[in-house]
């Protein structure tokens, strides 16, 4: 007997759509690291949401300290190597994002940042992401919406409306275990949904692209760019109209 909540199989016992892609992107540096801990947490909050609505879900871990030096040596040489690609195509196949950063000296780690800064700026265009950080104390609270929400709004991501911080106190208390679940649901919803594909497919060709970077879509297709513009009708060899024959 088939089981109606099995990946395969719908609440319906109809067939289900293919399994969604869960990216966990980790900023910490411990073994294991509070970062990874409360990634964790949200991550096992959406699965189980998902599962409830029939979604099979993978999961794929983007542990950025094994890769640090991978890291440091794109960013002084712009090249990026195996373990980095690797990385880059589970973000850029991603259906929902959870990205969680430790917080040093009222900052986003550096090792976190720098992931982002070698990243094509649409690469994450439209993604659902739960924004989340860890610190050693609550008077860090602010940076997700201080420098984290402002970093991934730039490179135009779906961040969700909870955002997820957690200081030492804030492990054993309930409040964090409702914080978690109201983000886990709502990326739940947008990654059953399909917005952020949605959103991409319709007005992709109205985003502002970094072509033969790292974005798996910028890779695949010109289409997206506009030969109409009058520097691109120059640059083509075609001559530009007179602004005042134009107006005429």
């Amino acid at each position: 007997m088939t089981d109606p909540t099995s990946p395969d199989r719908n609440s319906a016992g109809e067939p289900a759509a293919e399994p969604l892609s869960l990216v966990v992107v980790s900023g910490g540096t411990g073994a294991p690291s509070s970062s990874r801990l409360l990634a964790d947490r949200i991550a096992q909050r959406t699965v189980d949401l998902l599962r409830q609505q029939g979604r099979a879900t993978t999961i794929h871990i983007i542990e950025l300290a094994p890769i640090a030096t991978n890291i440091a040596q794109a960013i002084v040489s712009g090249f990026h190597d195996e373990p980095l690609k690797a990385a880059i195509r589970q973000l850029a196949a991603a259906d929902g994002v959870i990205a969680v950063s430790p917080v040093y000296t009222a900052g986003l780690s550096g090792l976190f940042k720098s992931f982002f800064d070698i990243l094509d700026n649409d690469l994450i265009v439209a993604k659902p992401i739960v924004l989340a950080a860890t610190a050693g104390s609550a008077r860090h609270a602010l940076v997700i919406d201080g420098q984290l929400r402002p970093m991934l709004a730039f490179m135009r991501a779906l961040a969700v409306p909870t955002s997820v911080f957690a200081a030492p106190e804030d492990w054993g208390a309930s409040e964090l275990g409702e914080r978690t679940g109201r983000a886990a649901t709502e990326l739940a919803v947008l990654m059953t949904a399909g917005v952020g594909t949605t959103i991409a497919d319709r007005a992709w060709t109205g985003y502002q692209h970094r072509f033969g970077g790292n974005s798996t879509r910028a890779e695949q297709t010109a289409s997206d760019v506009d030969f109409d513009t009058p520097l691109m009708r120059l640059a083509a060899g075609g001559v530009q109209p007179h602004p005042e024959r134009a107006a005429t």
